[in-house]
């Protein structure tokens, strides 16, 4: 489990991205719940991070790709590929993302 930030410090309706390889990004959508998906756009290198959160979508600030944060896939185009998603915990009022393993590899 890799520690994030603390709950206080990412506000309802923002993200934050985590500098892992490949980098991830964490929502915490307005309803309160908390998200983590692989930050890159499956369709081009934009990062998710930075893209506009609507209830549990998230729109890629670059050509407008939306994915679904519960499950990573796109719901709409250009986006054809699911982006990862990861396992959110909180223990002790910190914010922790459990890397889900690569297709192919072993975890």
């Amino acid at each position: 489990m890799i520690p994030v930030c603390r709950l206080e410090d990412l506000p309802k309706g923002e993200s934050v991205r985590v500098a892992t390889s490949p980098p991830i990004a964490v929502f915490h959508t307005d309803d309160g719940d908390l998200y983590a998906m692989d930050d890159t756009c499956s369709h081009q290198d934009a990062s998710l991070s930075e893209g506009w959160l609507e209830g549990c979508l998230v729109e890629c600030p670059l050509h407008a790709a939306s994915f679904d944060l519960r499950t990573g896939m796109p719901t709409c185009l250009p986006a054809r590929r699911p982006v990862r998603t990861h396992r959110v915990t909180v223990e002790g009022g910190v914010i922790h993302v459990g890397v889900a393993a690569e297709e192919g590899s072993a975890a």
